[in-house]
């Protein structure tokens, strides 16, 4: 996703949202969090899950604009988004792409196959100023 934002990001709009945990250590923990060391129990306050949000932006250096679902889970029940999800949004409020769920079904470069057919293909070296010559 970085590189698509990183492509995209002067035509369109970008929001990473984080929602309820997916894998947490209080209820379904996987050894490749343990291995990477991103154990989290889940969530129970608003502050809580804003430190695991910005302990990922941190550790990732994510470039993307980062939201935190609320504790009523507002934006994972109005869009299905747990684990995780990709949806574009079109200029009139309505969802135009809805990507399938994570993990199995989660691809971005439906979103890269959407985009490039809205705005045409583009790629951080194409969308680079060309070295000028001497």
């Amino acid at each position: 996703m970085v590189k698509i934002y990183n492509d995209y990001k002067d035509h369109v709009d970008f929001l990473t949202v984080y929602v309820r945990e997916a894998h947490p250590t209080d209820e379904w923990q996987m050894k490749s969090n343990v291995k990477e060391d991103v154990c989290y129990a889940q969530p129970k306050t608003l502050e809580q899950r804003v430190a695991i949000a910005n302990d990922f932006v941190q550790r990732q250096k994510y470039p993307l604009p980062f939201g935190i679902d609320d504790m009523n889970d507002a934006a994972d029940l109005a869009y299905s988004a747990w684990p995780e999800r990709l949806y574009i949004i079109d200029e009139h409020g309505r969802i135009a792409y809805a990507g399938g769920m994570g993990p199995f079904n989660y691809d971005p470069e439906e979103v890269r196959a959407w985009l490039a057919k809205r705005y045409g293909p583009v790629t951080q070296s194409s969308s680079a100023a060309a070295p000028s010559k001497p």
